[in-house]
């Protein structure tokens, strides 16, 4: 019995071994041996983004290694990010197969994770003309000042009790409202959502989307289910998929209203069926680019808010900086405005240094090299996944002065921005595959961290000290605060 066993598994053996045999011959990347099979899966512990900082700090800033079969290239330096992100992009500019885009994304029909060709460009571009454009991110202008009001006349009234405020959860509802506004042309509670509610559902989707998974390393043990991670996207995927069909269905049924005003969701209705797209859209079309559109507006603002507002609170000095520039251009007599900010240098400052300490996503969204070529003499193979570290990018010493250290003086009189064209600096990526909504991301972030700031100071509560605030991570697509920011607010302006 066991020679049949050894007769019908040695080929399929020899079959998986192949592609290291032959890589092996090349001369790849510098990086871990790894064992036949399942290659450095092992290496890759609770946070991967530091588990791959430190390897690269062993083997370089261009380091290769294999998760289960797949030669993955990782990328770790502001040099080595602009040879794969601008002087080869058009050949990282596409996504490997992602079991979680599967289940949860309707197999990959959305942006984020649609290969890279024609389908990707004609939703990109449809997602950029309506929705987010400069002239559609101003025409919610209106909108953002009513929500961030709403928010503040909330805390107001716990400041005026000295209740300490649970200011993730505020800030998550209020991200929430605003993507629901933009995207759906209403807002919805928690319980039409599911009865955990939004938050919990979309950061558990966030996780299953980066935790690695065996059967995207190891496809022919996918069926499996191994880890159990399969199952789990399903339930999401339903989840998700229930609440979306129910706004589509909300939308059909009011299409012909004059009182309500077209939304993205009616936008992409409009398409459905329709000779005007290049690729027919249908249904899992409109859901995965809704999906999309939602997950990313909420998770990843409501995150970068958190992240900044504990920095600040952390560091009293930097904080009380910020607020005397408020004054300084907004007053004490009044809240602030949007057409404040482009006066609020010291606030950029704080929201770089947020996001070089912090960045929403750590590896970004994985590329894949769509042919061989060789970068700096090392091969990288077709179907290689290339991981951009943008956490370790934004703490290397070769980039950055004290690079552990929160200081937003270190951009004074620096041109260092967030746009992808400063490659020490690239929480939303760059080349092709940047992330279309950064414009609508840093506007929301810029407003609501200006506005919390200037209306209020803050405390910890039970009298923890500033030095004593936990910044424990938890670690997925996005990495928000592992624990709840949690403080005192006290009502600061004169009037309003």
């Amino acid at each position: 019995m066991i020679w049949i066993w050894v007769i019908v598994s040695l080929p399929l053996l020899v079959y998986l071994l192949q592609p290291w045999i032959n890589n092996n011959k090349k001369n790849l990347p510098p990086g871990p041996t790894g064992f036949p099979i399942f290659g450095s899966l092992h290496l890759l512990g609770e946070f991967p983004h530091r588990d791959l900082y430190k390897l690269a700090n062993k083997y370089g800033p261009i380091m290769h290694l294999r998760l289960g079969l797949v030669p993955t290239i990782v990328v770790s330096s502001p040099q080595a990010a602009e040879l794969f992100l601008k002087t080869h992009d058009l050949i990282f500019a596409s996504r490997p197969p992602h079991e979680a885009a599967k289940h949860i994304s309707y197999d990959q029909k959305n942006v984020v994770f649609a290969e890279y060709g024609s389908y990707w460009r004609t939703m990109r571009k449809m997602c950029t003309l309506e929705l987010l454009s400069s002239l559609k991110i101003n025409s919610y202008k209106a909108m953002r000042k009513e929500e961030v009001g709403l928010l503040v006349e909330l805390v107001r009234e716990a400041a005026g009790g000295k209740t300490a405020v649970d200011l993730s959860a505020k800030i998550w509802s209020l991200s929430a409202d605003m993507s629901c506004r933009m995207v759906l042309g209403n807002k919805y509670m928690d319980s039409e959502f599911d009865e955990r509610g939004f938050k919990a559902v979309i950061q558990e989707a966030m996780h299953l989307t980066a935790v690695p998974n065996l059967g995207d390393y190891i496809p022919h043990v996918a069926p499996l289910d191994l880890q159990g991670l399969t199952k789990k996207m399903k339930a999401v995927g339903r989840v998700f998929d229930d609440f979306l069909e129910k706004i589509i269905e909300e939308h059909i049924e009011c299409k012909d209203s004059e009182e309500k005003p077209n939304d993205f969701v009616d936008v992409m209705l409009s398409f459905m069926g329709s000779e005007e797209s290049e690729y027919p859209i249908q249904r899992p079309n409109i859901k995965a680019i809704i999906l999309d559109m939602l997950a990313a507006s909420m998770d990843t603002s409501s995150t970068a808010i958190e992240w900044a507002l504990s920095e600040l609170i952390k560091h009293p000095r930097v904080m009380k900086k910020v607020q005397k520039e408020l004054e300084d251009v907004v007053g004490v007599e009044r809240m602030v405005d949007e057409s404040d900010l482009e006066s609020l240098e010291y606030l950029d400052m704080v929201v770089k240094e947020t996001m070089r300490l912090h960045p929403v996503a750590p590896l970004l969204v994985p590329h894949a090299s769509m042919e061989d070529c060789t970068i700096e003499g090392f091969y990288i193979p077709k179907g290689s996944h290339v991981i951009v570290n943008a956490w370790a990018i934004g703490r290397n010493p070769f980039a950055w002065t004290d690079p552990e250290k929160f200081f937003p003086e270190r951009f004074e009189g620096s041109s260092i921005d967030l746009r992808g064209r400063d490659f020490q600096l690239i929480p939303f990526g760059s080349g092709r595959r940047i992330c279309p909504g950064m414009q609508l991301g840093l506007t929301v972030v810029r407003l609501v961290v200006a506005q919390l700031v200037h209306c209020f100071n803050w405390e910890l509560p039970n009298g923890m000290l500033p030095t004593e605030l936990d910044m424990t991570e938890e670690f997925g697509i996005t990495t928000p605060r592992a624990k709840h920011l949690v403080a005192i607010p006290t009502y600061r302006l004169h009037k309003y």
